[in-house]
C-alpha cells in the first residue's frame, strides 16, 4: 500500500469499527468512560450558569446568603467535575491499555506463526515498531483521541444551545466566527494526516537501521564502517527530524489563527453585549455577558484542541491500519494435520521433492533418498547446494512445491506442527541464545525440564565441567545472543539444548564448522553419545567429521550426485573424492 492509499484509509469507518470491536470484553469500562464524558460536559456548562446567577442574584442584590448558597453549589459542581474528569482519564487509559494488550498478544501470536519466508523479506526493526510504538498509538485512540473528542463535542453543543437560549443575537455573532476555525481545522487535519504518516514511516526506518547496526556492531567496527554508518544515521535521523518539524510548523500556523479568531469573538461579544445592555435591547443583564465569556471558552477551546486530538486519533488509526495489515497477512504453514504420535522411530524418506524460495527459482530438483531409523546420514556439498534447505523442509519451515516427505511412512503434513517439531532437534551453525541463564536457554523455560535433568544430560555428553566453571554455573546469564560465551561454548549449549529435548531425529547443521578444536572434540564425543538409537542427519563442510556416517549424500546445485559410505564414495573417485582431497590438501597446507 502506498502513502496515498494509506492516507485515504486512515479514517476508514470499517477500520474504526474494527478497532472498537476490541472493546467488547470491556463493556463496563467503556460505559463508565462514556458516562464520565457526559457528566463532565454537563458540569462544565453548569459553571457559566452559576457565574451568571452569582452576578445577577447575589452581587447586584448584595445578598450574602444567596452568594454563599451559589458558591457552595459552585464548589459542588467543581468537585463533581474533578471526580468525573479523574474517572474519565483513568478508565479511558485503562480501556486503551486493555485493548492494546489484547491486540499485541494477537499480533505476537500471529508473528510467531509466520512461515520463515515472511521473515526472509521483512525488516525486524519495522516489526518491533508495529508491536511496540504503533501499539501505544492505538491505545491513545481511547485515552487521548475518540472519547476526548466526544466529550469536547458535547461541551460545544451544550454551550451553543445555552448561548442561543441566553441571547440568539450574540450567539449568531459567535457562530459567524466558527467557519474560520472550522476551515482552518480541516486544512490542519489534512496536512497533519500526511505529516504523521511520514513520521511513522521515518520512526520505523530509524528503528530498523539502529536495530540492524547494533546487531551487526562487530562487522561495523571490524571493517571500519563507523564514519560511514554515522553518516547514514545522520541522514535517516535528519529525515525523521524533518518529518516532526512539519507537524511543528502546522501547529505553529493553526493555533495562532484559532487564538486570534477567539479574541475577535470576545471583543465582538463585549461590544454588542454592552450596547444591548445600555440600550436595554435583548440582553439586559450583566451576568449573561460574563456567562457568555465562559460559554465561548467552552465552544472555542475544545474546537482548538479538537484538531490536536484528531491528530492523536489519526496517528492511532494509521498505526492500527499497519498493525491490522500484519494481522491480515496470510503467511503461515497450514497446520491441518491430525496425527500426534508420542513415539517416532525416525524413518525418513524424500520422494522427488522439488522446492524454491522464489516462485521461478527452484533450489531442489527432484530430491529422493531414504534414512532408516537409527542411521546417521551425512549431507555434504558446496555452499548453495541445498543441504540446509533439506532441513528447513523436514521441519516444515517452508512448504515443498511438489513431491513428498515422509516420517515413519506418514507425510509430514499429516502430523500436527507441534507433534512433528517435537520429535526433531536441530543444532545450527549460527546459534541463537536468549539474554537469560544457561539453564533457561537449555530448557527454553519448559517447566517440565528440571535443573537436575539438565545437569545429568550435561554430564552424559561431557559439558558439565565447562558449565560449572562459569560464574553461577547453570544460572550464568549469557546476555543478548550469548555474547558472554565463545562461539564454541554457544555451540555446546545449543547441543545440550537439543539433547535435553530427547528427539527421535537429530540434525546437526554445520555444528562444528566454527568452533575450536577442544569444543569440536566435546561435540564429537556428544555426537557419538546422542546419536545412539536415534536417526541423525549431519550437514558438514569438514568431511573428516563424517567418516563414521552410515550413509553420505553428496549434493551439487540442488541435486543428489552421489550416495554411499565414506569408503565407497572415495573408491568411486567422483565428486566426493574431489571434495575430500581438496580439503585434505588444504589442511596439509594449513
Amino acid at each position: 500500500m502506498n502513502k496515498k492509499d494509506e492516507i485515504g484509509k486512515a479514517f476508514d469507518f470499517g477500520l474504526f469499527k474494527r478497532v472498537f470491536a476490541h472493546t467488547r470484553p470491556y463493556r463496563v469500562i467503556f460505559w463508565v468512560v462514556a458516562v464520565a464524558a457526559i457528566l463532565s460536559a454537563a458540569f462544565a456548562v453548569e459553571i457559566p450558569n452559576l457565574v451568571r446567577r452569582i452576578i445577577n442574584e447575589a452581587l447586584e442584590n448584595k445578598d450574602s446568603q444567596t452568594l454563599l448558597t451559589l458558591i457552595l453549589m459552585m464548589l459542588g459542581v467543581l468537585f463533581g467535575q474533578v471526580i468525573t474528569q479523574l474517572s474519565f482519564n483513568y478508565f479511558a487509559n485503562l480501556l486503551g491499555e486493555s485493548v492494546i494488550k489484547d491486540i499485541r498478544i494477537r499480533l505476537f501470536k500471529k508473528m510467531i506463526s509466520f512461515k520463515m519466508a515472511y521473515f526472509d523479506k521483512s525488516s525486524i526493526g519495522v516489526l518491533v515498531t508495529r508491536a511496540v510504538a504503533d501499539m501505544q498509538r492505538i491505545g491513545e485512540i481511547f485515552s487521548q483521541g475518540f472519547f476526548m473528542i466526544v466529550a469536547d463535542v458535547l461541551k460545544m453543543l451544550l454551550a451553543a444551545a445555552i448561548m442561543l437560549y441566553t441571547s440568539w443575537k450574540l450567539a449568531l455573532i459567535v457562530f459567524a466566527i466558527l467557519p474560520v476555525i472550522l476551515v482552518a481545522t480541516r486544512l490542519f487535519q489534512q496536512a497533519m494526516k500526511v505529516a504523521f504518516i511520514e513520521v511513522r514511516t521515518q520512526v520505523a526506518n530509524l528503528n530498523s537501521f539502529v536495530q540492524e547496526r547494533i546487531a551487526g556492531m562487530k562487522i561495523v567496527q571490524l571493517f571500519n564502517r563507523e564514519e560511514i554508518e554515522k553518516e547514514k544515521f545522520r541522514i535517516i535521523n535528519e529525515k525523521h527530524q524533518n518529518a516532526w518539524l512539519k507537524t511543528v510548523w502546522y501547529n505553529s500556523i493553526f493555533f495562532p489563527v484559532a487564538e486570534i479568531s477567539y479574541s475577535i469573538g470576545i471583543g465582538l461579544v463585549v461590544y454588542f453585549g454592552v450596547i444591548q445592555n445600555i440600550e436595554n435591547v435583548g440582553l439586559n443583564d450583566t451576568g449573561s455577558i460574563f456567562a457568555f465569556f465562559f460559554l465561548m471558552d467552552l465552544l472555542f477551546r475544545p474546537l482548538r484542541q479538537i484538531a490536536d486530538k484528531f491528530n492523536t486519533l489519526q496517528m492511532g488509526m494509521v498505526a492500527a491500519n499497519r498493525v491490522f495489515k500484519i494481522l491480515d497477512t496470510d503467511s503461515h504453514i497450514e497446520d491441518t494435520g491430525k496425527m500426534e504420535k508420542e513415539d517416532v522411530k525416525g524413518d525418513i524418506e524424500f520422494k522427488d521433492v522439488r522446492f524454491g524460495y522464489m516462485p521461478d527459482e527452484e533450489v531442489l530438483h527432484g530430491i529422493s533418498f531414504q534414512v532408516k531409523a537409527g542411521e546417521t546420514v551425512a549431507i555434504v556439498g558446496a555452499t548453495g547446494a541445498g543441504k540446509s534447505t533439506i532441513i528447513n523442509l523436514l521441519n516444515r519451515f517452508y512448504e515443498i512445491n511438489s513431491g513428498e516427505i515422509l516420517i515413519d511412512g506418514y507425510r509430514i503434513q499429516d502430523y500436527t506442527l507441534k507433534s512433528l517439531r517435537s520429535h526433531i532437534a536441530i543444532v545450527l551453525q549460527d546459534v541463537f541464545l536468549f539474554a537469560d541463564s544457561i539453564a533457561n536457554n537449555i530448557s527454553l523455560r519448559d517447566d517440565s525440564v528440571t535443573i537436575e535433568e539438565i545437569e545429568q544430560a550435561a554430564k552424559q555428553i561431557g559439558v558439565h565441567e565447562f558449565i560449572s566453571s562459569l560464574p553461577e554455573g547453570y544460572q550464568y546469564n549469557v546476555k543478548e545472543r550469548g555474547s558472554m560465551l565463545s562461539s564454541g561454548q554457544r555451540q555446546l549449549i545449543a547441543f545440550l539444548r537439543a539433547y535435553v529435548s530427547n528427539p527421535s531425529i537429530l540434525v546437526l547443521d554445520e555444528a562444528t564448522s566454527s568452533v575450536d578444536t577442544y569444543s569440536e572434540q566435546l561435540i564429537q564425543q556428544a555426537t557419538d553419545k546422542v546419536t545412539e538409537g536415534r536417526t541423525s542427519i549431519i550437514i558438514a563442510h569438514r568431511l573428516a567429521t563424517i567418516k563414521k556416517a552410515d550413509k553420505i549424500i553428496v549434493m551439487d546445485e540442488g541435486r543428489i550426485v552421489e550416495m554411499g559410505t565414506h569408503k565407497e564414495l572415495l573408491a568411486k573417485g567422483g565428486y566426493y573424492n574431489d571434495l575430500y582431497e581438496a580439503q585434505f590438501l588444504a589442511e596439509e597446507v594449513a
